[in-house]
């Protein structure tokens, strides 16, 4: 049989297989104090109705897992997130024949939220390189992989991470620079959640009390790098990136693609994904919600979302939610491109 035909037979077996598995879904231990990994993989068995916080899911809980394309997806969530917010993009991957690993990152998840920032974002690489460690130690789902090529993908502070595990640098102080040089233009990237600027006579005591607790803070001038030998391919989806040295990124030490939101008023995009476009010529733009803002990316989306979390978070007036599966599509044909044979 020619090598042609042989592959062309086996891809054809392989998208048979998938096409008869359903989603599975099960949550193992983290290692070393680390939060639980919630694990998306293919399995037999029937789906099910499932209901985690306010999202309502359809999967094989605790399925059998079985094989599919033997490569492993870790996803990195946002600030004070969870994993359901990432489910859509996950059962897409299973679809594609991946494993995909949602750790919960210590002190900057939906329960808790202490770290939030630099003390998270040092600590979060980390946390990735474990999760795929227990991945490996799992007598259910290490059988069916192969670890030498591992995805990750990261959301927002979730992107931060891959930007890391992709080979950039950044330093806290490096916070502090861009705040006190775009502190009106990039505003909530800077402030967070606390407040807004609202264009009044109270601007000025908002921006100044910022920059004053930013600076204080964020005086670390150190480098912060990561790698992991194991993973091959990174997606960062909208990333805080403001605070990287953007000459990392000319040469990414591995295949680096990017979503971007061309309303996402919590990061900019010209300070952060745009920033890191325009610094790397061998990146790819995966995907473009012109429309979107900075939780387009959260499928499903949290549920009655108010106040400034809801301004920032929920869609902007006009966009269209019916985007969001072929953005996920081309986030799994990215992975599929860079980590398959």
């Amino acid at each position: 049989m020619r090598a042609g035909t042989l592959a062309a037979g086996f891809a054809l077996g392989l998208l048979c297989a998938l096409a008869q598995a359903e989603t599975g879904l099960t949550e193992i231990a983290g290692r070393d104090g680390d939060g639980p990994i919630t694990v998306f993989y293919p399995s037999g068995g029937a789906p099910a109705p499932l209901k985690r916080g306010p999202f309502l899911l359809s999967a094989v809980w605790q399925g059998t897992p079985v094989r599919g394309n033997g490569r492993l997806i870790v996803v990195s969530h946002g600030s004070g997130a969870a994993a359901w917010v990432h489910t859509d993009l996950a059962s897409t991957l299973v679809e594609a024949g991946f494993v995909v690993a949602l750790p919960e990152h210590k002190g900057d998840n939906y329960k808790d939220k202490s770290d939030i920032g630099p003390p998270s974002w040092k600590r979060r690489p980390g946390e990735v390189s474990r999760a795929i460690d227990a991945v490996a130690a799992d007598p259910r789902l290490a059988p069916l992989l192969s670890l030498d090529k591992v995805g990750m993908y990261g959301m927002s502070a979730g992107g931060h991470t891959a930007l890391t595990l992709a080979g950039g640098r950044w330093s806290p102080s490096g916070i502090a620079k861009h705040c006190d040089a775009h502190i009106t233009e990039d505003f909530q990237s800077c402030a967070g959640l606390i407040t807004q600027l609202h264009g009044d006579i109270f601007d000025g005591l908002k921006t100044w009390t910022a920059l004053t607790v930013i600076n204080w803070r964020f005086n670390d001038a150190s480098w912060q790098t990561y790698r992991d030998p194991r993973i091959a391919a990174v997606v960062a989806g909208v990333p805080y990136a403001a605070d990287f040295d953007m000459a990392s990124f000319a040469k990414p030490a591995v295949p680096l693609g990017l979503v971007t939101a061309g309303r996402d008023r919590w990061l900019v995009p010209r300070f952060h994904s745009g920033a890191v476009l325009q610094s790397c010529a061998p990146c790819e733009r995966v995907a473009d919600l012109p429309g979107g803002g900075h939780g387009a990316l959260l499928s499903p989306l949290p549920p009655n979302l108010s106040g400034l979390a809801g301004e920032l978070l929920n869609d902007p007036p006009g966009f269209e939610r019916k985007i969001l599966p072929d953005v996920d599509r081309r986030i799994a044909a990215f992975f599929r491109k860079h980590l398959l044979p």
